[in-house]
C-alpha cells in the first residue's frame, strides 16, 4: 500500500538549493564578494596559463603541470560560482534534477582530476629532489604528457559511473538540499529508491579512484621530507624545501578542507558549518592556488616581472 502511495505522487523535476538564502539581508553583499572572487580566480589562473605558454623558462614538466592545474581550476570554479551568483542575484534557488546531476558530474570529475594532478606534481617533486641526477631522463616530455592524459581520463571514469546510477533514481516528495551546490549524498537522501547500492558504489569508487593518488602524494612527500632532512647544510635544505613548499601548501589546503568537511559527523546541527567549510575547496582553493605559486615561486615571480616589463609596467 505504501509503495502504491509514493508511486501515485508527482515525480520531482526540480531541486531547491537554498545556498545562503537564510541570510536575506546579505544577498547583495555575498553576490559582490563571490563575484570578485570569481573574477580574481579566473584572472589569476588564466594569467598563470599564459605565462607557462609564453615564457620559455617555464617550459619544464613542473610548470606544464602547473599550467594544467590552472586550466583545471578555471573549469572547477565555473561549475559552482556562476550558478550561485545567479541565485544570489535573482533569488531563484531551483535547479532541474538533470542539471543538478550534471553539475555534480563536472564538479566530481574536475575534483578527481585535481587529486591525480596533485599526485603527479608530488611525484615530479619527488624525482627532482630524491633523484636529481636522473630527473631529466625519468620525467621526460612523453611521460609528463602520459601522466596528465591519464589524470584527465581516470578523473572522468568514477564520476561518470556514479552520475549514471544517480540518474536512475526516482525522486518524490521533499526536494530541498541544504547546500549551495549539488552534493550527491543529500541528493540521494531525497530519493524514494533504494540507495544502499548507490551509496556502496560511491564508497568503492572513492576508494579505488581517489585513495591511490592521495597515498601516492603522501608517500612522495614522506620520501621528500626524509631526503631533505638528510641534507647536511642548512642552505641546501632550504633550497630543496623551497622547490616543493608551494605544492605542499596547495596539497595541505585541498586535502585538509576535504577531510574536515567529509569526516564531520552527519548531524543536522553541523549542516550549515559543513556548507561554509565547503567554500574552502570549491571557491577559495581555486583562487589561493595561483596566488601561492606566484608569491612563493621565484621563477613564476621572475616571469611576472618580465611580462609586466614588456607590457610597459615598471
Amino acid at each position: 500500500m505504501a509503495d502504491t502511495d509514493w508511486r501515485n505522487q508527482t515525480t520531482v523535476t526540480e531541486v531547491i538549493l537554498p545556498g545562503f538564502g537564510k541570510l536575506p539581508d546579505l544577498q547583495i553583499l555575498l553576490f559582490l564578494v563571490f563575484l570578485v572572487i570569481y573574477i580574481a580566480t579566473m584572472t589569476a589562473n588564466i594569467l598563470i596559463m599564459v605565462l607557462v605558454v609564453t615564457d620559455q623558462h617555464l617550459h619544464t614538466p613542473m610548470y606544464f603541470l602547473l599550467g594544467n592545474l590552472s586550466s583545471l581550476e578555471t573549469c572547477y570554479t565555473s561549475t559552482i560560482l556562476p550558478r550561485m551568483l545567479a541565485s544570489l542575484l535573482t533569488g531563484d534557488r531551483a535547479i532541474s534534477v538533470s542539471a543538478c546531476i550534471t553539475q555534480f558530474f563536472f564538479f566530481a570529475f574536475l575534483g578527481a582530476i585535481e587529486c591525480y594532478l596533485l599526485a603527479v606534481m608530488s611525484y615530479d617533486r619527488y624525482l627532482a629532489i630524491c633523484k636529481p641526477l636522473h630527473y631529466s631522463t625519468l620525467m621526460n616530455s612523453r611521460l609528463c604528457l602520459q601522466l596528465v592524459a591519464g589524470s584527465w581520463l581516470n578523473g572522468c571514469l568514477a564520476p561518470a559511473i556514479f552520475a549514471f546510477f544517480i540518474s536512475q533514481l526516482i525522486f518524490y516528495g521533499p526536494n530541498e538540499i541544504n547546500h549551495f551546490y549539488c552534493d550527491p549524498i543529500p541528493l540521494m537522501e531525497l530519493s524514494c529508491s533504494d540507495t544502499h547500492l548507490v551509496i556502496l558504489l560511491d564508497f568503492l569508487l572513492s576508494c579505488v579512484f581517489t585513495l591511490p593518488p592521495f597515498l601516492l602524494t603522501l608517500t612522495s612527500y614522506a620520501c621528500i621530507i626524509a631526503t631533505i632532512l638528510r641534507i647536511p647544510s642548512t642552505t641546501g635544505r632550504e633550497r630543496a624545501f623551497s622547490t616543493c613548499s608551494s605544492h605542499l601548501i596547495v596539497v595541505t589546503v585541498f586535502y585538509g578542507a576535504l577531510m574536515i568537511v567529509y569526516l564531520l559527523p552527519k548531524h543536522e546541527s553541523l549542516r550549515d558549518l559543513k556548507k561554509v567549510l565547503s567554500l574552502s575547496y570549491t571557491v577559495l582553493t581555486p583562487l589561493v592556488n595561483p596566488l601561492i605559486y606566484s608569491l612563493r615561486n621565484r621563477e613564476v615571480k621572475a616571469a611576472w616581472s618580465k611580462a609586466l616589463h614588456k607590457s610597459g609596467f615598471h
